[in-house]
């Protein structure tokens, strides 16, 4: 038998044992923390069975392990979870499980620990290690988790039908313990989820969007959106994403799939950021190209306004799929409306005033956008890559010495509306709307500067232009503060 006494010599470990030993009542390491420890991972997020009460096991280990440590109880689940330093140790009493067919919440009973490793998802996640003092660290592997680990498979523990149908949210979780491990789902295992796939539709969209971020976050995040779209769970959680699949092919002309250059996109930025919210806007920045692919004899394929499309549609999904509907979801709108602009720019000679109206639109999310274009580069083509990231590189130096000079990145008028009424004796109205718009557009256009004077003196000569009397004359507010209106 395999013994692991060595990596448990953190006297959270040893405090654990001796107290439930007092207490005359056995506890394991189970779970994540002990396949973690298996493959050489780091973890400090350690799950705790014992045979009894969870909470009073976890009282008397706070109370051992003295100041410094938190404990909270939560009596409605049966568990407890302490925090020492950087540890977080989660207790709960060994239990058998069983499930209605319309919902996952299931009816607990008191139970063994076999009981407690056959509710477990997957076999590498019902490995525990023994804490009792004549045994401490062996390892109990019922299922052949090791073996299982040892062969990169995800593994359901019993039958992967009622596994599945119990809890669907396990089907989620063995795609994204795939992702994140790089292991493979066993046949069975894999088929029964695809069996079981309309059953994710009893799970709280929140649960599942909190494993398809997690799926995001891998190295290689594509592997879990493909396992998702092969065993049939895409189309039911998101199918505008599953929209994106497919090629058509007209008079011997055909678009590229959509759906597989988006998944190269993704993982492309997922090498340059761990940013969720960039990827979200790599994954969904040709979302609107079904609704817009118009078929052209003489041009071809087109998604005309895609990148418009597109942007108009992400708060819905958002809303639909349970993500924030906040400045998370302006950020990644913002990122899928202007996707094809840096691109434009790098295909034509690139003007200043292209280079000020970019930076206008992006603001601080400039880098941003620039790393998602040179993610979009997936052609197959490397002549062509390296005049894309030549031309890429051209633009950035554009927009380096554009935002020097003109300090455009999330620009504010140098002429307030305060100032403009004040200046010609108007009340709030479109006529100060339309007069902060010009200089808007004179400033990006580059006929007058980005400061107080020039675009002062341009607003005095559309007030001439409109004939409209100056009532006052307003000093630089560099001097003066004047609150923007």
């Amino acid at each position: 038998m395999l013994n692991f006494a060595d990596s448990l010599q953190n006297n959270i470990f040893r405090t654990i044992s001796n107290v439930c030993a007092g207490m005359n009542v056995r506890a394991f390491v189970i779970g994540g923390w002990v396949r973690d420890l298996i493959i050489s991972r780091s973890s400090k997020d350690v799950d705790i069975v014992v045979i009894g009460s969870g909470i009073i096991a976890a009282k008397q280990v706070a109370k051992a392990l003295g100041s410094g440590t938190n404990v909270k109880y939560f009596k409605n689940f049966g568990t407890a979870m302490i925090r020492q330093n950087d540890w977080i140790i989660e207790f709960v009493g060994a239990r058998k499980e069983s499930y209605r067919k319309d919902s996952r919440k299931p009816i607990v009973e008191n139970g063994t620990l076999s009981d407690d490793q056959n509710r477990r998802d997957f076999t590498i996640n019902a490995l525990s290690l023994s804490l009792q003092k004549d045994n401490f660290g062996d390892l109990l592997d019922p299922f052949d988790g090791v073996e299982d680990i040892k062969n990169k498979i995800i593994r359901t523990p019993l039958d992967p039908d009622l596994t599945f149908s119990d809890d669907p949210l396990r089907m989620m979780r063995a795609i994204r313990f795939a992702t994140q491990l790089n292991f493979s789902i066993e046949e069975n295992t894999f088929n029964a989820i695809s069996r079981n796939k309309n059953r994710i539709k009893i799970v709280s969209p929140e649960r599942v969007i909190d494993e398809i971020n997690l799926i995001m976050m891998t190295s290689e995040p594509s592997l879990g959106i493909k396992l998702m779209d092969e065993t049939g769970l895409l189309k039911i959680i998101f199918p505008k994403l599953a929209e994106l699949k497919g090629v058509e092919v007209i008079n011997h002309q055909a678009h590229k799939d959509n759906f597989y250059h988006t998944l190269q996109v993704l993982d492309n930025l997922a090498l340059k950021s761990d940013d969720l919210w960039l990827r979200w806007g790599a994954l969904l920045h040709d979302i609107a190209k079904p609704v817009t692919k118009r078929y052209d004899p003489e041009t071809g394929w087109t998604f005309h306004g895609h990148e418009f499309i597109g942007s108009k549609m992400v708060p819905g999904i958002f809303k639909s799929l349970k993500l924030p509907l906040n400045d998370k979801m302006r950020y990644v709108q913002k990122l899928v409306q202007l996707h094809l602009r840096p691109i434009v720019l790098a295909q034509d000679i690139v003007t200043d005033s292209a280079i000020r109206r970019l930076l206008f639109d992006a603001g601080d999310d400039i880098d941003d956008l620039m790393m998602l274009c040179d993610a979009d580069i997936t052609s197959k083509n490397e002549a062509k890559v390296k005049q894309f990231l030549r031309n890429f590189n051209l633009v950035r130096k554009k927009l380096k010495e554009v935002e020097e000079k003109d300090n455009l990145r999330n620009w504010q008028p140098p002429v307030s509306g305060e100032v403009i009424m004040e200046t010609f004796g108007l009340n709030p109205s479109k006529t100060v709307g339309d007069i902060k718009i010009a200089i808007r557009e004179a400033i990006l256009d580059g006929v007058i500067g980005n400061n107080f004077n020039e675009a002062y003196d341009f607003m005095l000569e559309i007030g001439k232009k409109r004939k409209m009397g100056v009532v006052t004359k307003v000093d630089d507010p560099g001097d003066k503060f004047i609150p923007e209106a």
